[in-house]
């Protein structure tokens, strides 16, 4: 998302952050994986890894799951008038059905980490154009 909202010029305008529902790998890089499938497409994974935390729901306008797991845990944590910020990723690609996960790729072989790749770009396309359409930028 941050690759695309940087070469749309909206990165004044838009804020990307990535959190998870837990703590497990706080502090960390993206997997070796990742960054190595994202680079082959002119994409740098920069940031280290971070729980998503109470004041996310204020300082955010959209939460957006990756799948339905996190999306239930985000469910749990939102006060009641921030729900509607939740929303699954893939809800966003029209090539999509709307309660789809993307699969979590670390315990995979072959090509796990370019599919999901491709299911982020087409979500992320989908979910700036919402963006862009909604907040008229």
């Amino acid at each position: 998302m941050r690759h695309l909202v940087e070469r749309r010029g909206l990165s004044a305008k838009i804020e990307v952050d990535s959190a998870g529902t837990a703590a497990y790998h706080a502090g960390e890089r993206p997997d070796a994986r990742s960054r190595s499938a994202a680079r082959a497409r002119g994409i740098e994974l920069r940031g280290r890894s971070r729980r998503f935390e109470r004041s996310d729901w204020d300082r955010f306008d959209y939460v957006i799951a990756m799948d339905r797991d996190n999306y239930q845990d985000l469910a749990r944590l939102a006060p009641p008038a921030a729900r509607s910020k939740l929303s699954l990723l893939l809800r966003f690609d029209p090539e999509s059905k709307g309660d789809a996960s993307v699969p979590d790729p670390y315990y995979g072989e072959g090509d796990g980490f370019e599919r999901v790749l491709d299911l982020c770009d087409a979500g992320c396309r989908g979910l700036l154009e919402h963006i862009r359409r909604e907040h008229g930028i």
